[in-house]
């Protein structure tokens, strides 16, 4: 229930609420990101309008005839380089699954105060864009170098710190070949809530590093201490603790909702039967082996049929087939990876709700045959 102030946090740790008390500003988030609805899961490729979004601060509008990308910092020579001279380096397209680091937060209780995402903020697209190795060889990033820093346009106040949104990567992790700096996405020019005209993509990374609107590459021989790196993204019980960061995509699977929804409460209802489960699922560090599906809230699992993944760095189809009784069920999915790790079934908490991968929880009403 939303309300026009916080909701009564007596008793919790400064940043949490209750389960289910959204604030009118989160309220107010939520309205200005979207997820994408789970029956998206369906497609192999996100339409970008169906594609989970989150913007920090406002859209910078920008021209991309006066824009050009600034590399500096620990580098023999630095690079000012227009958009026309980006399209004209050699294009690579990849298939990448993005996810949220916070997505799923909104199930946890208490409930970390920030965007109140569900299980939605997830999307597969087609980015294309050039890699971002070559330009630091070309610039002659230094022996002394650590780090890259990306910078956005985007810029605004979180944690009473004004600053454009910021992340860096290691030197090593930014050279890798799959690293890009991308300018379309799905075979369009990227739109302006993507990032247009220019956007950092790191597959297998959580949302969070996927800098957009970039403006500089800076080569920097310190560890980056901006917000959004030590003072955000942390994996911690506590916001004195300095915990540890967020980095790749924890091993998820999803199932596209059977049957049809209640319009509030989105509770599915389906006719017994045979019913066809299915989903996707994926992982930033390995690739998936296994989804098993349960439709006894978790008493008891079974395997799923598992397809092949659409690339290296997206999520696979899977598929169960399920005779579904009269009665009150919960459905769910798990998958695991090449790492051996899988989804838990309760999610240890941490203050922003972050890296959450606890398994999905689908309460379904199966109705008898229709006479």
């Amino acid at each position: 229930m939303a309300t026009e102030t916080q909701p009564d946090r007596t008793g919790l740790p400064e940043g949490v609420a209750p389960a289910g008390a959204v604030s009118m500003e989160e309220l107010a988030l939520a309205a200005r990101n979207h997820g994408m609805p789970l029956e998206g899961l369906r497609y192999d490729l996100t339409p970008v309008g169906l594609h989970y979004l989150l913007i920090h601060f406002d859209i910078p509008h920008l021209d991309e005839t006066a824009w050009a990308l600034s590399v500096r910092g620990r580098v023999r020579r630095s690079l000012e380089l227009t958009l026309e001279q980006v399209w004209s380096r050699p294009a690579v397209t990849l298939p990448v699954t993005m996810e949220c680091a916070g997505n799923g937060r909104a199930r946890l209780d208490p409930r970390p105060i920030s965007q109140p995402w569900l299980h939605e903020a997830v999307g597969t697209a087609e980015w294309t864009g050039t890699p971002l190795a070559p330009i630091l060889d070309e610039a002659g990033v230094l022996d002394d170098a650590v780090e890259v820093v990306f910078t956005g346009h985007d810029r605004g106040v979180q944690g009473d710190v004004e600053h454009h949104y910021e992340r860096s990567l290691t030197v090593d992790e930014a050279r890798r070949d799959d690293v890009l700096l991308a300018y379309a996405v799905n075979g369009q020019p990227l739109p302006p809530q993507h990032g247009y005209p220019l956007r950092l993509l790191v597959p297998g990374w959580y949302g969070m590093t996927h800098v957009k609107w970039l403006r500089a590459v800076t080569v920097v021989a310190e560890p980056f201490t901006g917000y959004q790196q030590v003072d955000s993204y942390r994996l911690r019980q506590s916001k004195e603790e300095p915990g540890d960061p967020v980095t790749r995509i924890r091993v998820r699977a999803l199932m596209v909702p059977p049957g049809i929804p209640d319009f509030l409460t989105r509770r599915r209802v389906l006719t017994a039967g045979e019913c066809l489960l299915e989903g996707r699922a994926w992982s930033g560090t390995a690739p998936v082996t296994q989804v098993e599906v349960s439709t006894d809230a978790g008493a008891t699992w079974r395997p799923a049929e598992l397809g092949q993944p659409l690339g290296r760095h997206a999520w696979a189809p899977w598929s169960y087939r399920w005779t579904a009784v009269p009665g009150d069920h919960v459905l769910c999915c798990r998958a695991s990876d090449a790492d051996g790790n899988t989804q838990p079934v309760d999610q240890p908490w941490n203050v922003e709700g972050m890296a959450n991968n606890m398994v999905q929880r689908l309460p379904v009403r199966v109705d008898p045959p229709r006479r």
